[in-house]
């Protein structure tokens, strides 16, 4: 095994690690407040923070990556987990609703900075250790993003295990100790120096990114938007609403998320390669994002028509989402790497992922807001309405690099 291999290797496997716990987390957190009784909204402000912090946590953490190395930014993101995990085990039933709130809200932001830490620099080391070969870095970036989001998936399965067993305290408790051999692991076997580079000196220079990187970030902000504007508060408490227990409700979403990472790393075997590494690929994101927006549409009217069995509709129609969802999401993941520089790829892909955070932030905001104003109708609807900006604009990315080089 080459040493590029190597680090891809221990990279992911740290990374697994991180989403295991971040998965659980979610669940932890939506089902036990769920129990005692919080409403729609309340819910989906609990991970406001959380989502906010990311787009922070990913300019800044780009600009580190680059300038202090990859392996001490993950093990910053891994110990600024812990803490928040800590934090949350902290919390007292015998506090006042507001403080409850309060305190959560600041430890999933904790924790919202700790995520995408992590996952920027995990990222970077993408770029970093798959070489400039485009057909080798479209099977990594799928094979890393779509493992990713299975363990995440398992994370979820994991975290409603853990709140019935153990509760919700002692779960905290169990998922820092995993996050600390993770620690332990990133500190003796990941290069110290590992992508460090001459940093950006202005923040002018670090928003200054090539029009490729900037349509893609623009595209992602709607296309995980349209994600969680359903998916975080509405199908959960959709399903929950039509006499699923919450048992049954952890155990869809983590069967969901892994076979929605399965499809990921499948990806490229749908995406026709290129030599050229953009001039199919970028079609191959316009044609997704037109198949995934018309997903929502047919939901929407099915909901609206009332049709019988419908939580099972809403079952099926979220497969087809997921599919087509996975695909777009591992076309875009290799893309930003396509279009990033390579001395500076941390902060290429921190920029573009601060968009994704962005994405998630405004997609759980309206998640309560509309499930609350007009249950999951309102939440396709603004599903839909995100989906067709998305799609509009992979119609403006550059598909050949002399464009794609040229500086906006």
């Amino acid at each position: 095994m080459n040493s590029g291999t190597r680090n891809y290797a221990i990279v992911t496997a740290a990374y697994w690690g991180f989403t295991l716990s971040d998965g659980a987390l979610r669940m932890l957190v939506l089902l036990h407040f769920y129990r005692l009784g919080y409403s729609p909204f309340t819910l989906a402000f609990l991970f406001l923070l959380y989502e906010a912090m990311g787009v922070v946590a990913n300019l800044v953490g780009g600009w580190l990556a680059t300038r202090y190395g990859i392996q001490r930014m993950l093990t910053v993101g891994l110990a600024t987990q812990i803490t928040g995990f800590l934090l949350l085990s902290a919390l007292s039933p015998d506090w006042t609703v507001v403080m409850s709130v309060a305190w959560v809200v600041v430890a999933q932001g904790i924790c919202g900075v700790a995520k995408d830490l992590t996952k920027t620099a995990s990222k970077s080391a993408i770029k970093l250790t798959a070489g400039d070969a485009s057909g080798q870095l479209f099977k990594w970036v799928a094979f890393f993003t779509g493992s990713k989001n299975a363990m995440k998936g398992i994370g979820f399965f994991l975290g409603g295990v853990l709140l019935q067993a153990v509760g919700f305290q002692t779960a905290l408790w169990i998922m820092a100790g995993l996050l600390l051999v993770v620690f332990l692991g990133v500190v003796f076997f990941v290069p110290p120096l590992m992508g460090k580079s001459k940093a950006s000196k202005s923040a002018r220079e670090l928003f200054a990114k090539n029009r490729g990187i900037n349509l893609l970030a623009a595209a992602r902000v709607a296309l995980f938007g349209a994600r969680d504007v359903w998916f975080v508060v509405g199908v959960p408490v959709f399903l929950y609403a039509s006499g699923w227990t919450f048992t049954m409700v952890g155990a869809f979403l983590a069967l969901w998320t892994i076979g929605y990472g399965a499809v990921q790393a499948f990806a490229p075997a749908l995406v026709r390669r290129s030599d050229d590494g953009l001039s199919t690929e970028v079609p191959a994101a316009r044609l997704w994002s037109a198949l995934l927006a018309v997903v929502p549409v047919a939901l929407a009217m099915l909901v609206a028509m009332q049709v019988p069995n419908l939580e099972w509709v809403v079952v099926a129609g979220l497969g087809l989402f997921g599919f087509a969802f996975a695909v777009n999401s591992s076309v875009h993941s290799y893309l930003i790497l396509a279009y990033a520089g390579s001395e500076k790829a941390a902060e290429d892909v921190g920029f573009y992922y601060a968009a994704n955070a962005l994405g998630r932030f405004g997609g759980t905001l309206l998640s309560g807001l509309l499930y609350q104003w007009g249950g999951l109708l309102y939440a396709l609807i603004g599903s839909a309405l995100m989906l067709a900006a998305c799609w509009l604009v992979t119609l403006w990315l550059p598909t050949r690099r002399a464009l794609e080089a040229q500086a906006t």
